[in-house]
């Protein structure tokens, strides 16, 4: 059917067939709620609050320590698809010897955080850095190939929390082989003299665990064992 118009066109729209209800035809419930979901994209403006948590480094490479502040923003607050994203990051120190490559691998970290996406590979990119002059060992026995990778475990941590990396647990019968395994190494160190060191979690003599890299593996029954993440060489 031909219509005749006879005004000056000041605009158009294209009807879609999802709201054409002249003709009965509607979008379900289910795809007009996806269409309202905010998707994290670079384009997304920064809000005047965002929620910030903050972490310590402090290293054996530098008498001061490292501060990691993480901004998220809160998507689509109140809904059921509400979801907290990382938007930028900032790293300060009283040490100005980083300075330079510390503002750069800020901006470049942010700047991924704002794309949306998958950003977990973050954690083993920065993981994956080593020191040429060598690493150090944290509190507790685990090692740290560089500071970069330590910031690269401060970013798990976070992705963690906020819920965008799930946790690894360990079943109760794995854990309860571990604390035998454990109980009963210390009984035999003891049992042969050796004096126990308190600087760390796990006994002394423990070996270098290759899965979660923290000094926690022990061998018993001719079996190594890690006492940290339960990782084992007969299983």
């Amino acid at each position: 059917m031909t219509q005749k118009i006879s005004q000056n066109i000041t605009g158009y729209e294209v009807v879609k067939k999802e709201t054409e209800s002249a003709e009965g035809i509607v979008g379900s419930a289910d795809e007009l709620k996806k269409s309202n979901i905010i998707q994290m994209h670079e384009s997304l403006a920064r809000p005047d609050m965002l929620l910030g948590s903050t972490y310590k480094i402090k290293t054996p490479l530098s008498d001061h320590s490292l501060y990691i502040t993480i901004n998220d923003l809160l998507l689509n607050e109140g809904t059921d698809h509400e979801q907290r994203r990382p938007f930028e990051v900032f790293i300060n120190s009283k040490n100005m010897d980083h300075f330079q490559w510390i503002v750069a691998l800020t901006r470049i970290m942010s700047a991924v955080f704002r794309k949306g996406g998958d950003i977990t590979f973050l954690v083993e990119e920065l993981r994956s850095v080593f020191d040429p002059s060598g690493g150090y060992f944290k509190k507790g026995g685990r090692f740290m190939p560089s500071l970069v990778a330590e910031i690269g475990d401060v970013v798990e941590s976070h992705l963690k929390m906020i819920g965008l990396i799930k946790t690894e647990e360990i079943s109760e019968h794995k854990q309860k082989i571990m604390d035998e395994k454990r109980a009963q190494f210390e009984a035999n160190k003891k049992a042969s003299g050796a004096e126990e060191s308190g600087s760390s979690t796990f006994p002394e003599g423990s070996k270098l665990c290759g899965k979660c890299s923290t000094k926690a593996m022990i061998k018993m029954d001719g079996c190594l064992t890690c006492l940290n993440c339960g990782d084992s060489k007969c299983s």
